[in-house]
């Protein structure tokens, strides 16, 4: 993985000591919260409903068993012992004192790890798939891209107060969309042209939120030297046109819309082709980059048989099917650790879990894990003869729940517990629909199903994208959920189609078992819940729901 220079680490070191300053000066009265707004902001630092929340980066989802021990010791140390795990790969901490924050990245920047530019309308967290790198089917690692995204998007001073907040994603995989690409500002595609070069196909205007839209592509190909420089065109058009009056259609997915994709594409060759030169990027950078993801040095192993063991473990056996993935290295598995047990919210994690999976990573991989997209972790590095071990350990504190991909393996945002933009819970309906379907026989009957839930019309949870998605509403001040149907964030990308009137709470997980007995009533041989879906679209799981 990437680590700073002494260059980088000396610049996060100015930026810890200057976020001390202003925010001593905001708790000492001298600056108002309206200067200090956008100051915290740029440091990671919301005020919630209860506390702030401070979301601390983990660029493309890569972090090292040293950075998740720190993390473990600030949340007992600063916070109530536990994190959260974004969509976005990032680790939230829910409850920290303002005054104790400066004090908790100076603790983030001892182990290269920050808080910067993960709020504010500012380039995000650049996301990727979870699998990155050692998943077979990749046209090229996308680490490499995402880094040098990275790097150029951090304290970019031109781009620090854009009209929103601005989302790029990047996608390796020919088969599999794992990080929602065509769901963000700008997709970024690793492909190849037909003399086999390695490049880009580019994406925008996608995004989620109160006016969900898939993003278009505006260019096929771009050679791998000149990305910067067109992402660079992108966001100056941005940054120009882009409106500023109205935060609901700032976003860049509102402006593609209003110039049409050919106006907007146009604009941006244009932008392109006079910065393109002073913007490429070097060849020796490119190498540099991809000489930092180089693979680990492997062992010479064969895939064990494990028969033994799952005739003696049947646990084991749905685990490894489940729970574990291909990897492109002979004798080695990715392990996926799941976040979703009931009692526990979405994405949740405390600080023993967090030394746990850090002794895993430094037992049996090479010291590394990801954060996912859907609110997990993953060791991708596990030997096969060790998977057992693993999942012993795993096992007894609880996270070895086998059902990654599956209904109950959900995806939900904080809501209305904590957020103050929310306008319903999240946590009780996904509490409630984990106990319904408690049973993993039924949830395998079942195939894979992604289940959403947000708490508000901004969709954290990413409910538009859901197979099944569910959204919290405010119906004169009580939380009522509206439910959408097939929506799907893979290549074959689709958003929900809104099945009917709301339900309140109680409703829900009975509302759930309707549409899935529908489904099982409907499907065909082994159709998925979406093929099956997408054959006889919503009006019968309508007649069922609401009969």
């Amino acid at each position: 993985m990437f680590l700073y220079s002494d260059f980088d680490q000396n610049l996060l070191n100015e930026r810890v000591a200057q976020f001390r300053d202003q925010t001593n000066r905001y708790l000492a009265g001298k600056l108002t919260e309206e200067e200090y707004r956008p100051l915290r902001l740029q440091n990671g630092l919301y005020v919630q409903r209860y506390a702030p929340m401070l979301r601390i980066a983990v660029p493309y989802g890569l972090m090292n068993s040293k950075q998740l021990r720190k993390l473990a010791e600030i949340s007992k140390v600063y916070d109530r012992g536990y994190a959260h795990i974004s969509t976005r790969q990032n680790i939230q901490l829910n409850w920290p004192n303002l005054e104790d924050v400066p004090d908790i990245i100076e603790q983030l920047a001892s182990v290269q790890m920050h808080s910067i530019q993960t709020s504010g309308n500012c380039i995000r967290n650049t996301t990727t798939d979870q699998y990155a790198g050692v998943v077979a089917g990749e046209v090229a690692d996308p680490r490499p891209t995402c880094e040098i995204i990275r790097q150029w998007s951090t304290f970019h001073p031109e781009f620090s107060f854009l009209p929103r907040k601005f989302k790029i994603a990047v996608c390796a995989h020919a088969e599999d969309d794992r990080a929602a690409t065509s769901f963000h500002d700008i997709g970024v595609y690793l492909v190849k042209n037909e003399q086999g070069q390695l490049g880009y196909k580019i994406k925008v205007g996608g995004g989620l939120g109160r006016t969900p839209i898939i993003g278009v592509v505006i260019r096929e190909f771009l050679p791998r030297e000149d990305l910067i420089g067109y992402l660079n065109a992108i966001l100056r058009i941005y940054n120009l046109y882009g409106r500023r009056d109205n935060k609901y259609k700032a976003r860049i997915k509102i402006l593609v819309k209003s110039l049409t994709s050919e106006v907007f594409k146009e604009k941006v060759e244009t932008e392109f082709d006079s910065t393109r030169y002073d913007l490429r990027i070097e060849q020796s950078v490119l190498e540099q980059m991809d000489h930092v993801f180089k693979p680990f040095d492997y062992q010479n192993l064969e895939d064990e048989n494990l028969d033994s063991l799952f005739e003696q473990y049947p646990k084991f056996k749905h685990w490894f099917n489940v729970n574990t993935y291909p990897h492109k290295v002979k004798g080695y598995r990715i392990v996926t650790i799941s976040l979703k047990r009931a009692g526990v919210a979405s994405g949740d994690i405390s600080a023993e879990e967090m030394e746990l999976i850090a002794d895993l990573a430094d037992q049996y991989t090479y010291g590394e894990l990801r954060t996912t997209h859907e609110q997990n972790i993953a060791l991708t590095d596990v030997s096969q003869k060790d998977l057992f071990q693993v999942w012993k350990a795993l096992d007894q504190f609880n996270l070895a729940r086998a059902h990654i991909g599956f209904l109950t393996d959900i995806i939900c945002c904080p809501g209305g517990d904590f957020c103050s933009l929310a306008n319903a819970k999240s946590i009780p309906v996904y509490e409630a629909i984990m106990r319904k379907f408690d049973d993993l026989d039924t949830v395998y009957n079942l195939g894979k199903i992604d289940l959403n839930i947000s708490g508000c019309m901004n969709a954290c949870g990413h409910h538009h994208v859901g197979h099944i998605g569910i959204l919290g509403v405010d119906k004169k001040g009580s939380e009522f959920y509206q439910i959408t149907l097939g929506g799907n964030s893979g290549h074959v990308a689709s958003l929900g189609e809104l099945l009917g009137p709301s339900f309140p709470s109680e409703n829900i997980p009975d509302v759930i078992e309707e549409i899935l007995n529908t489904y099982l009533d409907l499907r065909s041989d082994d159709e998925s819940f979406l093929e099956t879906y997408r054959r006889v679209s919503i009006q019968p799981f309508k007649q069922r729901v609401y009969a």
